[in-house]
Parts: structure tokens; sequence; C-alpha cells
């Protein structure tokens, strides 16, 4: 069972400027195959579906914290698409053409489906697959296919990091990059107490630190590459038996929390009249507002 709360991971920049190729770059990085969608419903089905999980809880318990922390990844890849996307039109007659920009622009689908929020797709407009999840049964098989999904994730946000200065893309990308890296070192330890092998000692993949950008740099400098949240008040307290001991690239103590990290104040994004969202007119309005009057008795 999945407990939510009105908020996001990190609290954006706010911006004056729309940059929608950028946002259309970022959505590799929510429909890609080595993007958030794909890293949530991965350890979530092997959650779902994980065999012996009293025997082997410290792993199962990781598992299923991690996918609670990916719902969010989604989510604050999500407002930051949109947050990328607001401003690129502008209110009009339908005569004058307001969407008139969106049609040189990469991603129309940004456009004409989804009102200038973020789709279910890669950059390139193809739709997220289910069959990009990956869950063998075979616990170090899961384990081994989960490590490379997150440096595989990782080299991807490296990249779009690159391709915008915006200050929306590169907060989220920065805060995903040391995040991203927490995952990696948790699977990393995994498999090294259920195989015996120390695989973080590849690690960082690609071989630049977080260090090196300057918003995973602010994330990092708040000791975030080192915590691992239960995302539970109860449950799955058992990832102490596997994040524990000194950090395999900084050497600074791992530490457990017990719940989920304070989060942000979400974003409330602006109405677009202009593609008719959310279509409701200030009369409208008024009318939703005395019927809920009288529904509560008001």
């Amino acid at each position: 069972m999945i407990k939510r709360f009105d908020k996001i991971a990190i609290e954006l920049p706010k911006t004056k400027y729309a940059d929608p190729n950028a946002a259309a770059a970022m959505q590799e990085l929510l429909g890609g195959k080595f993007g958030e969608m794909s890293t949530l419903n991965n350890y979530m089905f092997q959650s779902f579906n994980f065999r012996g999980r009293r025997k082997l809880k410290p792993f199962f318990d990781l598992v299923s914290s991690i996918t609670a922390e990916e719902f969010g990844h989604v989510e604050i890849v999500s407002t930051g698409i949109d947050l990328l996307l607001q401003g690129s039109t502008f209110p009009a007659d339908p005569d004058a053409a307001p969407l008139q920009n969106a049609k040189d622009l990469r991603n129309t689908q940004h456009f004409i489906t989804n009102a200038q929020t973020a789709l279910v797709a890669d950059s390139m407009g193809n739709p997220w697959r289910g069959d990009n999840v990956f869950n063998s049964g075979n616990l170090v098989l899961d384990l081994l296919h989960n490590f490379f999904l997150e440096c595989g994730a990782r080299a991807h946000k490296m990249r779009v990091y690159e391709m915008s200065d915006h200050p929306v893309l590169r907060e989220v990308v920065g805060y995903l990059l040391v995040r991203g890296g927490v995952h990696i070192v948790a699977y990393g330890k995994a498999l090294e107490i259920a195989t015996g092998v120390d695989v973080t000692k590849m690690l960082p993949i690609p071989n630049l630190s977080n260090r090196v950008f300057e918003t995973a740099r602010k994330f990092e400098d708040q000791g975030l590459g080192n915590k691992l949240y239960t995302w539970s008040d109860e449950d799955y307290k058992d990832i102490k038996y596997i994040w524990k001991g000194p950090h395999p690239e900084t050497g600074v103590p791992l530490e457990v929390i017990e719940g989920m990290p304070e989060g942000a104040p979400n974003v409330d994004l602006e109405e677009i009249p202009e593609e008719f969202a959310p279509g409701i007119s200030a009369e409208d309005f008024m009318k939703i507002a005395e019927r809920l009057k009288r529904s509560a008795g008001i």
C-alpha cells in the first residue's frame, strides 16, 4: 500500500522563460528505457513478486523502499517537464494561432495531446513500454539488472544535463544524479552481500564524480548521497543490514533514515486558456464553488 503526500522531492526554481526542446530531451529521463518509469516499474514488480521475502527480508526491504522513492522521481521529472513547457505559447483568439510556436518545436505532442505537460514517452515521443520491466524471479540476476539500470540511467542524466542550462532542468537532473547514485551503491552493496563480489569497486559509472555538476554538488553537500530512506513509519527497516559502512567513493558513513525526506511544496501549474486547460471559466468556477458549498451544507 502507498501513502501519498502532496509534496514534491525538492523545490524547483521559478523561471520566466520556457525551453520546450529541453523538455523534449528530458522526456528520456521519464519514459526512456533507462528513465524513471522504467526504474519505478522494475522495482515495483520485483517487490510485488518477491519470493522468500521473510528469509531474504533485507533484500526485499531494499527493493521496496527504493520503489517508493521512484514514485517521487517520476513526479519530479514530470513536474520539471511541465515547468520547461510553461510560457511556450500565448493566450489569444484561435484565429491568431496562439500555438504557432509549437509547430517548429521538436515534440509537438506536448502541445497537441497533453496541453503542455509530461508524456508517458521517451525523448522521441515513443510510448513507454511494459517490456522495459525485468523481473526474472532470481535475486542475484534482478539485483545485477537493477545495478546496470541505474548506471545506464546515470549516463543518460549526465548527457541531458549537458543539453540545456535551464535552471529547472539542471536542478532536477542534479538531484537525480545524487539520489540515483545512492541506488547504484545500494544495489552494489546488496550484490556484495548476496555473492561476495564487491561490484562497488567499479564506481563511479560513467567515471565522473557527481561533484563535477554544479547542482549535484549542492545536493552532495547536503549529505543526500549518503542517506537511504525506508519511506515507511514501521516497515523496511532491514535495509540497515545492507546500507551500512563507508560510501565506496567518498568514505563518508552511510545512514539509514526511517521515514521520508521533508519534501517541498508542490507546483500549482498555471492555466493555459489557449489549450483550453483546465477549461473552467470564471463563471464556471463560481458555479462549482456554489455546488461545493451546498454539498458541504454551507
